[in-house]
């Protein structure tokens, strides 16, 4: 059965530009029912998502915002309960890759650098909404981490680190906020087919892709209440990436 996400209000984050993960898995949660507040660093590509959205009848509002640093996940949060009354569900897609290469020759600032679009933002932004969801009595967040935390990849040491952290940070939140009835879960994707992804490594790569309906299937069971009895959980999404 779909997701059932009617009467839900749910932050998504990292959904500024068209063909990504952010910009599937808030079309998803909007079609299945839920309304949206959309946050990006990218003001311009979230109001043509807000657009894009209204004319699918979906309800939709932005915060744009540099989600690397507290304030911008603070008036995301505030816009959520000032446009919708509340906050249901947080999906904290915002991240990047950024450093390639051998470990020794990693520079502190692309390590500052994955850390904080990879970490930080979903950091913060469970942080700013942890008031609200425990305000509701219940709540979902997925944060997404990477097939990075599950099977090593050569030379992307600051990347694996930076969503191992993540991984880290989704257990740590489920135990800490169980008696709450917060659920906290992670996706962790192999390469997924995104236009970006797409376009670096060819229309048709050697390597295998997920699919982004693969991806955003399984953020909506999680967030939904199909998943009630799922929390703390890394669940690699490797479709034939395997």
């Amino acid at each position: 059965m779909p997701a059932d996400l009617r009467g839900k209000v749910a932050l998504i984050t990292g959904v500024g530009r068209v063909g990504q993960i952010g910009h599937a898995v808030a079309r998803g949660c909007g079609r299945a029912g839920a309304k949206l507040l959309l946050a990006d660093v990218n003001a311009v590509g979230l109001a043509d998502r807000v657009k894009e959205f209204a004319a699918e009848g979906i309800a939709a509002k932005a915060s744009a915002g540099d989600l690397t640093m507290p304030d911008a996940s603070r008036a995301a949060t505030a816009a959520a309960k000032s446009h919708f009354g509340g906050l249901d569900i947080v999906i904290n897609v915002a991240g990047g890759f950024f450093s390639y290469g051998p470990f020794t020759e990693v520079k502190p600032d692309a390590l500052d650098r994955e850390l904080a679009v990879n970490f930080k933002t979903a950091f913060y932004m469970c942080q700013a909404a942890m008031p609200l969801l425990i305000e509701r009595g219940a709540g979902a967040i997925v944060n997404f981490a990477s097939i990075a935390v599950v099977r090593s990849l050569m030379h992307m040491s600051a990347y694996s680190a930076a969503k191992s952290a993540v991984a880290g940070l989704t257990r740590e939140l489920a135990r800490e906020y169980r008696d709450a009835n917060i659920r906290v879960n992670a996706v962790a994707p192999a390469t997924v087919r995104t236009a970006d992804n797409v376009a670096q490594m060819g229309a048709d790569p050697k390597t295998p892709l997920v699919e982004l309906d693969e991806v955003v299937d399984a953020v909506l069971f999680l967030v939904s209440d199909d998943a009630a009895a799922i929390t703390g959980q890394v669940v690699p999404i490797t479709g034939k990436a395997y």
